[in-house]
C-alpha cells in the first residue's frame, strides 16, 4: 500500500530540498560576487569614524550616502547624471560608426589601409586628452568640443578590433563563398562582418567605459552641468562629501553599463561559444 506522506513530513522536506539547495547556492554565489565590495565599504566606515582622518579628508560611506540621497530628492544627481550620459553616449556612437566603418576599410581596402593605418598606429598609444586645450580653443566648452573629444578617444579600440576581427577570420570560409560566386561585398557584410562580430563587440566594451571617463574629465576641465562639473563644483568649496558622492556615483554608473553591455553581448552572441560560459561580470 502506497504511502502518504502528511504536509511537513521527511518525504516533503526532501522534494523542498533540491529548491532550497539551489536557492542557498545562488545568494552563495552572489554573495562571494559583492564581498570585497561589502569589505570595502565597511572599511571605509570604520576608518572614517576611527578617528584616524577628519572628516574633511575621509568623510564616512553613511554621511556620502546621506548626501547622494539628497541630490536624488533635489533632482540634481538625475539632471548631472542625464548630461553626462547624454555626452558619453553620443560621443561613444560616433566613435563606434566611424571606428567599424573606418576598420572595414582598411580591412578591406589597400588605399584606406596605406592612408590610416599609420595615423591608426601612431594615435591609439597616445593620450588624446592631451589635445583638449586645443579642442577648446577651436570648439569652446560647451557639448560640441565635450563630445568630439568622447568620440575620438573612443574610434581607436573600435578600429583596432574591427581590423583584428576581420583578418582573423578564417580563410577557409572566405574561399568557400567566393567559390560559391560571393561579391567582394557579400563577403565583407554576410561572411566577414558576423565571423568578426565578437571582437568587434569586445572593442565597444573597451570604448564605453573610455567614453565616460573622458565625459567626466571634459567636464572637470570645462566646468558646467555634469557629474564631473559636480564634482569640481564641489572641490572648489571644500565639500568633501560632494567629491566622494561623485566618486561613489561614477562607480555605480561605470558598473552598471559594463554589466549591461556583457548583458547585450551575451544576446547578440547566443550564436557563439562564448555565450555557454559564465559571466565574470
Amino acid at each position: 500500500m502506497a504511502r502518504i506522506d502528511m504536509p511537513g513530513g521527511p518525504l516533503a522536506e526532501l522534494a523542498r530540498g533540491p529548491s532550497a539547495y539551489r536557492w542557498l547556492r545562488t545568494a552563495g554565489t552572489g554573495f562571494a560576487r559583492v564581498f570585497s565590495l561589502v569589505a570595502l565599504a565597511v572599511a571605509w566606515e570604520l576608518a572614517a569614524r576611527s578617528g584616524a582622518f577628519t572628516p574633511f579628508m575621509l568623510p564616512a560611506l553613511s554621511a556620502v550616502l546621506e548626501r547622494i540621497w539628497s541630490d536624488l530628492v533635489a533632482g540634481d544627481l538625475v539632471l548631472n547624471t542625464g548630461v553626462t550620459l547624454y555626452r558619453a553616449f553620443t560621443g561613444f556612437l560616433i566613435g563606434a560608426v566611424a571606428g567599424i566603418a573606418l576598420g572595414m576599410g582598411i580591412s578591406r581596402n589597400r588605399f584606406t589601409h596605406w592612408f590610416f593605418d599609420p595615423i591608426i598606429s601612431v594615435g591609439f598609444p597616445m593620450p588624446k586628452i592631451a589635445f583638449l586645450p586645443v579642442v577648446m580653443l577651436w570648439l569652446g566648452v560647451y557639448d560640441i568640443s565635450k563630445i568630439t573629444m568622447i568620440a575620438v578617444e573612443a574610434v581607436f579600440p573600435v578600429v583596432t578590433a574591427t581590423i583584428i576581427g576581420i583578418r582573423g577570420v578564417e580563410r577557409e570560409l572566405l574561399w568557400s563563398a567566393r567559390n560559391m560566386g560571393a561579391t567582394e561585398r557579400e563577403l565583407l557584410w554576410q561572411i566577414a562582418l558576423p565571423a568578426a562580430l565578437p571582437q568587434i563587440i569586445t572593442g565597444l566594451q573597451v570604448a564605453l567605459p573610455i567614453a565616460l571617463i573622458v565625459a567626466i574629465v571634459t567636464e572637470m576641465f570645462m566646468g558646467g552641468y555634469g557629474l564631473g562639473g559636480a564634482m569640481n563644483t564641489a572641490s572648489r568649496f571644500a565639500d568633501s562629501r560632494g567629491v566622494f558622492a561623485g566618486i561613489v556615483e561614477i562607480a555605480v554608473i561605470g558598473y552598471a553599463l559594463v554589466k549591461g553591455v556583457m548583458l547585450v553581448r551575451r544576446r547578440l552572441l547566443l550564436w557563439h561559444q562564448e555565450a555557454l560560459a559564465p559571466s565574470t561580470v
